[in-house]
């Protein structure tokens, strides 16, 4: 069994003609790409792993502009666009207790306190003032506030987040 993987940043597209990519932080210390060095590019729909190191990385807005060692021309950049940047786990700082990585809750299911499944957590979108989680439903997305007046309880390891959504919001989704 391979080891779990925490993502960092995802690639999003090409940058200039000299093989750098712009990649959108995942984490909320986004200033460990640049110390990070040694990495993965993954592909979690197959879990396809290949080792790589950063280079280069300067900032764009709320956007790193990576170098990676290997990767040259605009073609070779464009082949990593949609892959993620990640790390085992075990090479990260431990968290305190009751904190986790986003990633180790993508796919987890979200349901209400009365037990209405909400959908399935599929991300996390950056805000001004509070987190907002992504949890989808088919074609309907919900943003839900990361603050523990709604988000109740987190079972990492039962893969189940507990939300108690004031009224009207779920009534918001996104189609």
């Amino acid at each position: 069994m391979t080891a779990p993987l925490i993502t960092l940043a995802h690639i999003v597209r090409p940058h200039g003609l000299r093989g750098e990519v712009k990649a959108l932080p995942l984490t909320d210390e986004p200033a460990q790409l640049a110390s990070l060095g040694e990495c993965y590019l993954w592909d979690p729909r197959s879990d396809a792993r290949r080792p790589c190191r950063i280079e280069q990385c300067r900032w764009q807005g709320q956007a790193a502009i990576l170098a990676l060692e290997g990767y040259r021309s605009i073609a070779e950049a464009e082949s990593l666009v949609g892959q993620l940047l990640a790390v085992p786990e075990a090479l990260l700082a431990p968290l305190p207790r009751g904190t986790f990585y986003a990633s180790a809750l993508m796919g987890a299911r979200v349901v209400t306190e009365e037990g209405f499944d909400v959908g399935e957590f599929a991300g996390l979108e950056l805000a001004p003032g509070h987190d907002l989680w992504v949890v989808r439903a088919g074609a309907r997305e919900h943003l839900i506030p990361a603050v523990s007046e709604i988000v109740r309880q987190v079972d990492v390891a039962a893969r189940r987040i507990t939300i108690r959504p004031p009224e009207g919001l779920l009534e918001l989704a996104k189609p």
